[in-house]
């Protein structure tokens, strides 16, 4: 009989344990290239960046496409930006390449088919929110990801503990 309790709060342990891990770290870039967004309209601008992780490029990386000029990311910098042509074909999808030294990695930009928000004549400006950086991309927080654990540890023994009070109050 006491093996049902101690099974369910194992089984729950393990599914609060795989909600805490970050999508992107199944089977993520380990070099972290990206460009966001992953859309955009002509003349518009993306932003390039590279993981500065371990396992990521820790030099210059040299980034160029067919739909903007080539672009330098400096080792002591993890992202740039670049300005899409105007005359970049809508619906299309191109290739981005990242180069690092002996390592290279490839992104998709693709051109948004509708008509464009802002006016052809004059500079384009962003009146936005800047987001979508960090996540998965940025480092570990050890206090976040402490108290994470002493919140699930809680949760376990609390199930266990009431687990373990009902079964002998049932047994007698």
């Amino acid at each position: 009989m006491r093996a049902i309790p101690v099974a369910s709060v194992a089984l729950l342990g393990a599914a609060a344990l795989s909600a805490c891990v970050p999508a992107g770290a199944v089977g993520s870039n380990t070099f972290g290239f990206t460009v966001s967004p992953a859309t955009v309209a002509p003349g518009g601008e993306v932003t390039l960046a590279v993981g500065r992780t371990a396992a990521g490029c820790h030099g210059r990386v040299t980034v160029t496409s067919p739909v903007f000029d080539t672009v330098t990311i400096p080792r002591d910098e993890s992202s740039a930006t670049a300005r899409v042509d105007r005359d970049a074909r809508r619906g299309a999808v191109y290739q981005v390449t990242f180069a690092c030294r002996d390592k290279t990695g490839t992104a998709q930009l693709t051109i948004a088919g509708g008509g464009s928000h802002h006016p052809s004549d004059g500079p384009w400006q962003s009146k936005g929110v800047h987001a979508g950086e960090g996540g998965t991309v940025a480092g570990f927080d050890l206090k976040q990801i402490s108290l994470g654990a002493a919140l699930i540890a809680g949760a376990v023994g609390t199930a266990y503990h009431l687990s373990r009070r009902r079964s002998g109050a049932d047994g007698a």
